[in-house]
């Protein structure tokens, strides 16, 4: 009986000193997790810190100071990971690893590390979409760039997504949608922009968009069309180009009413137009036309000086004070 109970207790003693010496171990790798976090290789820190986790876990309530530090830094360093993706412009791959970092934080009940996450991940789709765009804009060859624009819309799309409040992201997908020549599509993100605080700027974007149809619409001979179009450019926004189509429109469809007060408006935003001149020598001879002696002899006399109309208006005034 005296012989088991030495055999017994040499037993415990030598598992005693091989969890004494498995937690050394844990410890050790733990630390040189510091280490190597300290040396900025967060990739390598990471799996330190996941190694002893596990070892820690394993030994149980000997190890239960080293697991609650080694679940307070790992979700920390795990977003480090993909930080360093994102400076590397690894932007797919930082997506990854916000994920599993973001896993990791809500595992250990990290909410800061999850708060930031989820504020980051908008910024780097945002970034993304930024160097897409940069490069696509940059790219001679049309196929190749309508396609970096789509991809460039593809990552403002899941930066609002991710972030509906992020007007900016809205707004700038609505860009790479027009510029790769998807009307309908960049009027939606446009509308959705100016739903998150991006009015002013979304308004502009719509505003050009229906001028670039109106203006479409005058070349294809849709002069009733191309004034719709800038009916509907008005509503978001005032650019002087979309009162010339209207008037060059109107002019078209004989309609001197309607092409003199857009003309005017033209004039009025855009006095010193290098065509200036022209529209005001055009809006004359449409008072003229309207029977407005008075109006013509205004208009024609506002020109009366130019070298290129001055002679003719000189001629129109004369035959209209007889």
């Amino acid at each position: 009986m005296k012989k088991f109970i030495l055999v017994f207790a040499a037993i415990a003693l030598s598992a005693g000193i091989l969890s004494a010496q498995t937690l050394a171990e844990a410890t050790e790798t733990y630390n040189q997790g510091v280490e190597t976090l300290q040396a900025s290789n967060n990739t390598a820190a990471l799996q330190l810190f996941q190694q002893a986790l596990t070892a820690g876990e394993a030994l149980g309530e000997e190890a239960a100071d080293l697991v609650a530090n080694c679940k307070n830094v790992i979700p920390n360093v795990a977003l480090a990971v993909a930080k360093d993706l994102v400076k590397e412009a690894k932007y797919d791959d930082s997506m990854a690893k916000f994920q599993e970092a973001k896993a990791l934080a809500e595992k250990f009940a990290n909410e800061g590390v999850v708060e930031e996450i989820k504020t980051l991940i908008p910024q780097v789709l945002m970034q993304k979409g930024n160097d897409l765009l940069k490069e696509a804009q940059k790219t001679p060859d049309a196929e190749a760039k309508k396609n970096g624009l789509l991809a460039a819309g593809a990552a403002y799309k899941e930066a609002f997504e991710a972030d509906p409040t992020n007007g900016k992201a809205a707004l700038h997908l609505g860009q790479a949608l027009s510029m790769a020549g998807y009307a309908d599509e960049a009027l939606d993100a446009f509308k959705s922009a100016a739903g998150a605080g991006e009015a002013e700027a979304a308004g502009k974007q719509i505003s050009t968009l229906y001028l670039k149809e109106a203006a479409a619409a005058l070349k294809s001979q849709k002069y009733a069309a191309a004034i719709e179009a800038v009916e509907k450019s008005e509503e978001y926004g005032n650019n002087p180009q979309a009162y010339l189509v209207a008037g060059q429109a109107s002019q078209k469809l004989n309609k001197t009413n309607d092409a003199i007060k857009y003309f005017t408006k033209y004039l009025s935003a855009s006095p010193n137009a290098s065509n200036a001149n022209a529209i005001t020598f055009t809006v004359a001879a449409l008072y003229q036309q309207a029977g407005n002696k008075a109006k013509a002899l205004e208009y024609y006399q506002k020109v009366a000086s130019d070298a290129k109309f001055g002679a003719q208006a000189k001629q129109m005034i004369d035959a209209l004070k007889k």
